[in-house]
């Protein structure tokens, strides 16, 4: 006749836990919240990219309807639009972008989803024109840019007028540098002035990441005439 043998306790790692958990409710209890806390952290972190986009798409209604406006027109060409006023209209038709930019590059300013840096000329203008747009959030203006090539367009449109750049084949204020380029976050030559017009688009690179700048450089083709 054989006995019953009694079953032998798990020594692993799970087994320990369980046994743990069975006898000490208050380690039930925080391991609980501790789930519950990180399924709310996960949920937020999926919807906060959506929750921006909705942000900028309502955003960017006000701010084209600004941009037409006669109180706007006459603001920039007295040279005092204020940060996170409309600016400009950029369009790259290879990869579909269709935006307004406002002025200004601070965190609130690019909610709108890209911004015109203050130190560099208007639009259209001599000298280095430079705009920085999000990727990943506030609708992603950028998200594409580095899909660009040599010889696309980009289109400025502005209450005054407008014009088109097309990408250069090499770098203008970093030299010897093919198009799109990255940099590190705190290289700042590409904005640097130069004696042409430049337009130069700045991103954060890799998408997600702030650690440097994928940088899109084109150069003045022609003059548009006012939208009416």
């Amino acid at each position: 006749m054989t006995t019953p043998t009694q079953p032998v306790p798990r020594r692993d790692g799970i087994g320990f836990l369980v046994t743990a958990l069975r006898n000490r409710p208050r380690a039930r209890l925080a391991l609980s919240i501790l789930s519950i806390l990180l399924l709310v952290g996960g949920i937020a972190l999926l919807a906060y990219p959506f929750a921006t986009n909705l942000y900028q798409d309502r955003l960017q209604q006000r701010l084209d309807r600004q941009l037409a406006s006669p109180t706007l027109r006459q603001a920039y060409k007295e040279r005092r639009v204020q940060t996170g006023d409309s600016l400009t209209r950029i369009k790259i038709p290879a990869i579909g972008v269709d935006t307004v930019v406002v002025e200004g590059t601070s965190a609130s300013a690019l909610r709108a989803g890209a911004g015109h840096y203050p130190n560099t000329p208007l639009p259209c203008e001599t000298g280095n024109v430079a705009i920085a747009g999000h990727r990943t959030t506030y609708g992603k203006p950028f998200a594409n840019v580095d899909q660009l090539k040599p010889g696309d367009t980009i289109e400025l449109d502005t209450p005054i007028g407008g014009c088109v750049y097309r990408i250069a084949a090499k770098g203008v204020t970093v030299p010897n540098t093919g198009m799109p380029f990255v940099v590190d976050k705190s290289d700042l030559r590409v904005i640097d002035a130069t004696p042409g017009k430049v337009l130069t688009l700045t991103s954060c690179h890799p998408k997600g990441s702030a650690s440097h700048r994928i940088i899109i450089q084109a150069v003045w083709e022609k003059d548009l005439p006012p939208i009416t």
